[in-house]
C-alpha cells in the first residue's frame, strides 16, 4: 500500500544487507513514519512483544525472519540446532494468541533441520521466510477478491447507495504485509468505484483502529469515521451499519474466532440487528488442532499500563498521560472469542465459507 504516494510493505530486508530486517515501527503511527532495523534476536523479541509490529500475519512473518537471524553465526551440527531451538522458544513466547507466530516458526524450523551446515541453515531459513511472506501478500489480495462480491451485493441491494462497513481494531495492511485481511475487500470495493464508508472502532486500549486503520484509510482515500468502541451497537440499531468485517488472530476448525478484545460484543450487536458479521483471515491464522475456541484458545493478558495510560501527540512529541487513579487495579485482556454461531461467514484466500467445520473443510480438504 502507499503512504504519501510511496509504496511500502510492513517488513523487508534492508537493501544491500540481507542480515538486517526493517519494519515500520507502528507505535509511532500515525504521527511519525519510523523505519526500525531488526538486527539481533532481542530486537525481534522486543518488536513482537512490545507491538512495534502487530497483527497475526505480520507477527508470523516477523518471527520467521527472526528465526532466520537466529541461524546466523551458529556452529554446525547438533550444537547449532540446540542454540537455534532455544532462540525459537524465545520467539514463541512473545505473543500467545496469534497462531501465525507458531505456524510460521514451525515452517521455518522444519527446513532448518534439513540443512547440512550452519550456512545452509541460514540460507534455507531466509528463503522460507521470504516465501511465506510473499504467500501472505498474495493470500491477502485473494481475500480482497473473494470478499468484494459480498460488498458488491449489498451495494446492488441499496441501488448503489453507500455501503457502511464497521470494522474493529486494525486488520489492514499494517497488520499484514500488504492489502490486509478485513480491509482487503474494502480496498477492492473502493478501487472498483463502489461507494463505501467505514466506521472505525478506536479499539482501546492501544487504539489501533483510531491510529492505524484510520491512517490507512486516509492514505487510500477511503471515506471513514472514527468512533468510540461503544458506538457500534447504537449505529446498528439505527440502520447505519450494513455489514461488519473483522480479522482474526486464531480461528478454530469449527469457526470460533479469537480477535481483538471487544469483537465479541460487536458480533452480539450485529446478530441482534440482523447485520452480517464476516471474519477475514488467511490459512495461516487457522488452528486446526482446536475445536472449542472459548475453552482452548489462549488469551493474552498484557501489561495493565496500557489501560492506565494513553499515548498521543503533544507539542510535536509522542507522550503518555495517566487516565485512571494510580491505585486502581486494571485488567488488560488482549483478545476475546466470538463463537461460530455469531459469524455469518469466513472470508479466506480460497473463498467464503460458513463458520462451521464442514464448510471450512470443503475449502481446506487437506485438513480432514
Amino acid at each position: 500500500m502507499k503512504i504519501k504516494g510511496q509504496h511500502y510493505r510492513t517488513i523487508w530486508l534492508k537493501p544491500g544487507n540481507n542480515q538486517i530486517v526493517q519494519i515500520l515501527d507502528q507505535r509511532q503511527l500515525p504521527h511519525f513514519l519510523v523505519v526500525e532495523d531488526l538486527v539481533t534476536l532481542k530486537d525481534f523479541e522486543v518488536a513482537i512483544r512490545e507491538m512495534h509490529v502487530r497483527g497475526a500475519p505480520l507477527i508470523g512473518s516477523t518471527a520467521a525472519y527472526g528465526l532466520y537471524v537466529a541461524c546466523l553465526n551458529t556452529p554446525d551440527g547438533d550444537e547449532g540446532l540446540r542454540i537455534i531451538r532455544d532462540r525459537l522458544e524465545i520467539l514463541r513466547n512473545t505473543r500467545p494468541t496469534a497462531v501465525d507466530l507458531f505456524n510460521a516458526t514451525n515452517r521455518v524450523w522444519k527446513v532448518i533441520q534439513q540443512a547440512e551446515s550452519s550456512k545452509q541453515r541460514a540460507k534455507l531459513a531466509l528463503a522460507e521466510a521470504q516465501a511465506l511472506t510473499e504467500e501472505s501478500v498474495e493470500n491477502c489480495r485473494l481475500i480482497g477478491q473473494h470478499g468484494l462480491p459480498l460488498i458488491e451485493a449489498i451495494s446492488n441491494q441499496k441501488g448503489g447507495d453507500t455501503v457502511h462497513i464497521l470494522t474493529h481494531c486494525n486488520a489492514g495492511w499494517l497488520a499484514c504485509i500488504d492489502h490486509g485481511t478485513a480491509t482487503a475487500p474494502i480496498y477492492a470495493a473502493h478501487d472498483k468505484g463502489i461507494s463505501i464508508h467505514v466506521w472505525v472502532d478506536e479499539t482501546r486500549p492501544r487504539n489501533q483502529g483510531a491510529r492505524l486503520t484510520a491512517f490507512e484509510l486516509l492514505e487510500h482515500e477511503v471515506p471513514h469515521t472514527v468512533i468510540t468502541d461503544n458506538t457500534g451497537g447504537h449505529l446498528m440499531q439505527h440502520g447505519m451499519v450494513d455489514m461488519v468485517i473483522v480479522g482474526s488472530d486464531r480461528t478454530t476448525r469449527t469457526g470460533d474466532v479469537a480477535n481483538k478484545i471487544g469483537t465479541y460484543l460487536k458480533a452480539l450487536a450485529a446478530h441482534d440487528n440482523n447485520i452480517p458479521f464476516y471474519v477475514a483471515l488467511p490459512y495461516s491464522s487457522f488452528d486446526w488442532t482446536i475445536h472449542d475456541g472459548l475453552k482452548d484458545i489462549p488469551i493474552e493478558e498484557r501489561n495493565p499500563n496500557e489501560v492506565y495510560k494513553i499515548r498521543g501527540l503533544h507539542q510535536g512529541e509522542i507522550k503518555e498521560v495517566m487516565l485512571t487513579p494510580e491505585a486502581s487495579p486494571a485488567a488488560n485482556y488482549g483478545f476475546d472469542v466470538t463463537p461460530a454461531r455469531l459469524v455469518t461467514g469466513i472470508i479466506t484466500e480460497r473463498g467464503v465459507s460458513p463458520a462451521h467445520e464442514e464448510g471450512l473443510l470443503k475449502l481446506y480438504p487437506e485438513q480432514k
